[in-house]
């Protein structure tokens, strides 16, 4: 049994803040209500992803890699995280805030629930007029302030807030507080962990439950980053046919494509798989002589055994994911 692009089935995860974008903009099937998040690729422990196309249909990440090991996701992958998938895709439509929010390290995590850490990156893919989001402080702030704040429910107020558009990229490492607004619809790469710590929800209330949603102030006060940063906002080139580089941590390295005609892709020399995540547009990826085609909102895994393939699109927006 060979190797090949390998699309997975999305899981739909119900939130208190979600929307219908997923349907309505990316087409998404399913029919539950307030579904704020789509699970693209996940080896998340009890909601692993599954492949729906070709000889491994069925095949969850954990069984490809415990089955093509190195060939799959690459050997100095394999050789670091073993049979454990490092990465989560997702897409999130926000129809109100998200909770504000903070996400541990490697190391605090292991200790703390034996999991990775969470540094991720957003990818404005759509967002109403006037959508916001918040990324880390606006100014100068003590952790004895921030615990004032916290304690009178005016934590917003020493925020930073963007103003967000298409095309807008953010990254979010571990440590930084921050939170998706409402309006905005997003790609998210993140390392394979469902670690969140919440600060602050809004005093709202899950209409599901009818209770308020637990906040973990006293795990989060010695996670948080309190220092300011100048700029927020990842800046990239935007030239056509070429890897533009979005954001490169030692997570996971993304790039974004603008595609306009035919280009081929060489990873002879990338140790790794790689994600491709339509987020404009539509094109046809070709590799040994087959056609997978993807529109806005799909994706596709490229195994690390794979060197070569072909991708053809009039005018299509792909991130490029590997490690």
């Amino acid at each position: 049994m060979n190797l090949y692009p390998l699309k997975f089935e999305p899981l739909y995860k119900y939130r208190i803040w979600g929307g219908e974008k997923l349907k309505t903009v990316l087409n998404k099937n399913y029919n539950d209500q307030n579904i704020g998040e789509s699970w693209e690729i996940s080896d998340v422990k009890g909601d692993e992803t599954k492949v729906i196309n070709g000889d491994l249909e069925g095949f969850t990440l954990k069984q490809l890699i415990q089955k093509f090991k190195g060939d799959f996701v690459g050997k100095h992958v394999y050789e670091t995280y073993g049979d454990e998938f490092p990465l989560l895709i997702k897409f999130i439509d926000a129809k109100t805030p998200l909770s504000i929010q903070v996400h541990p390290s490697d190391e605090l995590a292991k200790e703390r629930h034996d999991s990775f850490g969470k540094n991720e990156m957003w990818y404005i893919m759509q967002s109403d007029e006037g959508a916001e989001l918040i990324a880390g402080f606006k100014g100068k702030v003590s952790k004895e302030t921030y615990k004032k704040h916290l304690k009178n429910s005016t934590i917003t107020s020493i925020l930073n807030v963007e103003k967000v558009k298409e095309g807008d990229t953010f990254y979010i490492p571990t440590g930084r507080v921050h939170a998706i607004g409402s309006g905005v619809l997003l790609a998210e790469i993140q390392q394979t962990s469902d670690i969140t710590y919440r600060i602050y929800d809004y005093d709202r209330v899950d209409s599901k439950t009818g209770e308020q949603r637990e906040l973990h102030n006293d795990l989060a006060i010695d996670v948080i980053d309190y220092k300011v940063h100048d700029n927020y906002k990842t800046e990239y080139l935007k030239e056509k046919n070429v890897s533009n580089t979005l954001v490169h941590s030692p997570y996971f390295k993304t790039n974004i494509i603008f595609l306009a005609g035919e280009i081929e892709k060489d990873y002879s020399k990338l140790d790794s798989f790689v994600i491709y995540i339509c987020v404009d547009g539509e094109f046809d990826l070709e590799c040994e002589n087959t056609i997978y085609s993807l529109k806005k909102g799909e994706t596709i895994l490229i195994p690390a055994s794979i060197d070569t393939i072909r991708l053809k699109g009039d005018s299509a927006k792909i991130l490029e994911v590997s490690l």
